[in-house]
This record gives structure tokens, sequence and C-alpha cells, in this order.
């Protein structure tokens, strides 16, 4: 057993508590949120779209090998989580209206050029579409990726939290640094046989580029919440607009999660007008049942990104820095954690949920 410390209790550091914990070593974690429920960690305010073929627009093969290894870890890590939290592999939409055809066809090509033959978007017919997903209507260009799927964070979060209770969880207390083995809260340095640091943008130094990480910024993401009884939607659907990746994912309760993919801002304040009309009004344009929609959030957070927009691991003596998922944050965290965890020589469990 290790006495292990972690830095952070976003999405990642919830999911290194849960495997180290679930392996036997005893954890410490810490985070400047007042507690658990609070919203303040990148991963609240996300999607939860588990869409590796997708995502190949942006990201590489190692990025798109994580997302599909990480789906098959989330088919293990939900059903051993309390609470039941929702976890669907049926697939995932592209939609483009016939005005943006060039664009969307664009993007296909280049999703196509990356992905291996099977994860390739396959085109769909008007009707075939609408059996899918009868209440959409208005796109008439669409295709399907079918080994894609979606988790909702908002039921991940505490879950993970309750299912590693026996961490000892140290909230309100920020870190101010990390180094090999420690990690100073409030001018005080805790030792540990091992640390990770998750912080995201908490990674960037106070002081000296030794502390942390210079290269990371926030990447403005926003999102709506909203509730529409009458319309019915099986999977995250993603309407190729020239100016923005909107994406509409359902959730429990006839709710819906409405955002744009990115924004190059570290911008925290509240949505803009324009952004409310623009992504409402697109996504009506797929779903018109969302016109009687009672809108229940708006939420803006910044993801941590590095120059590259790729994750990175450093792995150092008792030392792990993680940072850099950007907008892939819950599609590769599993398969992130446990390349960490193997990378940092710690042992856990052979088995298929707990093991790295």
């Amino acid at each position: 057993m290790m006495h292990i410390g972690i830095a952070g209790a976003g999405v990642l550091g919830r999911l290194l508590a849960w495997r180290l914990v679930r392996a036997g070593h005893r954890v410490t974690l810490f985070d400047p949120a007042d507690g658990p429920l609070s919203r303040g960690a990148a991963g609240w305010t996300a999607a939860g779209m588990l869409s590796p073929s997708a995502e190949l627009e942006c990201a590489d093969l190692q990025v798109f090998q994580d997302g599909l290894d990480s789906i098959d870890m989330w088919s293990e890590i939900v059903p051993a989580l309390p609470g039941a939290p929702d976890f669907d592999r049926r697939g995932s939409l592209l939609l483009a209206h016939r005005g943006d055809g060039g664009a969307a066809r664009r993007l296909v090509d280049q999703i196509e050029r990356k992905a291996p033959e099977a994860h390739r978007p396959r085109p769909l017919a008007v009707t075939s579409l609408g059996e899918l997903e009868p209440d959409i209507h208005g796109p008439s260009l669409a295709w399907f990726l079918p080994h894609e799927g979606a988790i909702d964070p908002t039921q991940l979060m505490p879950a993970l939290y309750e299912s590693a209770k026996t961490a000892d969880w140290r909230w309100n207390q920020p870190v101010q640094d990390v180094g090999e083995g420690f990690l100073t809260v409030g001018g005080r340095r805790h030792v540990f046989d091992h640390v990770f640091d998750a912080r995201g943008l908490g990674q960037r130094p106070a002081k000296s580029p030794a502390a942390g990480c210079s290269d990371v910024r926030g990447v403005r993401g926003e999102i709506f919440l909203v509730r529409a009884p009458g319309v019915r939607l099986a999977r995250p659907v993603r309407l190729l607009h020239p100016r923005h990746r909107v994406y509409i994912v359902p959730r429990r309760d006839h709710h819906f999660v409405i955002g744009a993919s990115e924004i190059e801002s570290e911008d925290r304040s509240p949505v803009s007008l324009r952004s409310t009309v623009e992504l409402l009004a697109a996504a009506h344009s797929v779903l018109p049942g969302l016109a009687e929609a009672r809108i229940v959030r708006a939420e803006t957070n910044l993801r941590p990104a590095l120059r590259d927009n790729l994750p990175l691991i450093e792995q150092s003596a008792r030392l792990t820095r993680i940072n850099g998922l950007f907008r892939h944050g819950w599609m590769i965290a599993p398969a992130m954690t446990a390349r960490a965890i193997v990378q940092a020589g710690i042992l856990v469990s052979s088995s298929g949920v707990s093991s790295a």
C-alpha cells in the first residue's frame, strides 16, 4: 500500500482516486472547491459525448484510440458506481443543412482520411435518419458514427466521489506547489509516496516555470441545459455549421444539453446574447420541437489545453502531471488515468475495471 497525494478533484482526480482506492492504496486529495458538489471544475460543464471518430477533426490517432479504450472502460466503471449513472453507446450523428454541405463534407472527408474504415462516418438518407431519430427535421445531410456514445458528467462526478469516499478529501484547500513526492497547501508541505497533479489550469506556475505548466491555457465552453418533454432524441448529434460545431445531447427526464465545442477565450463571464441566440437557433433548426423547451441553466467554464491541443502525461520520480485534455476530457479520462498509473509504477488490480 502506498500513500498517494492528488492535486485537483475534477474528472481526472476523481477517477485516479477511484482506481487507487479500489486497489487498496491510501489517497489524499486537495481541491479549492467548497465540496464534492461544487461546480467549479471543468468536468461539470460538459456534455459528456464519447465521440472518438468525430473528434478526429482536431485530434490525433492516440486520442482516437484513447477514446475507444475509454468507452470500453466506462462500460465497466459505470455499473460499479452508485446511483446508476447514465451511459450509452448507441452511436452519434453528424448533421448539416443543404447550404452548409460544402463545409460539412470537407470535415467528414477529414475524419474519413484519419479514421480506420470501421469508424468512418456512414452516410444516411433522410428516410434512414427519420427512422433513427423521428423528431429530427431540417438537415438534408447526415452521417452515422456507430461506435460512439455519451455519459452524464453531472451524475458521474458525485458517483465517483461517493465510490471513493474512503479517500481523504480536503476541500477548500488549493494546492500552491507540487514536487516529487510532496504537495504544499496553506504553506504546509505534505509528503507522499507519489503525487498526481491533475489541476488543469491550476498547474500554471504562480512564480517559476519549473513549478508548473506554463503552456496551459483556458478554452471557453458554453452549454445550455433545456427541458422539452415533447421531444425525443436517443443519441448525441452535431450540427456541422460554418462557424460552430453545435451539439445536442439527450439527458434523463427530457433534458437536453446544447453547446458549442470551443471558443478561444479565457473569459468566465456568463453566456452572451449572441451565443444564446446562435446556439439555440441552430439546435431548433435540427429539432423543431425545442421551440417550447424551457431553459434550465446556462453555464460557462474553461477547459485546460496545451499549445498543440493534445493531452500530456509528464512523469518524474514520485510525481505525475496530467494536463491538456482540451475538449476530450470525459472521452479519454479513463485511458489517461490508467496509463498515468502504469507510468508511475503503482500496482493495481489486474481486473478490467481497476487495472491500468
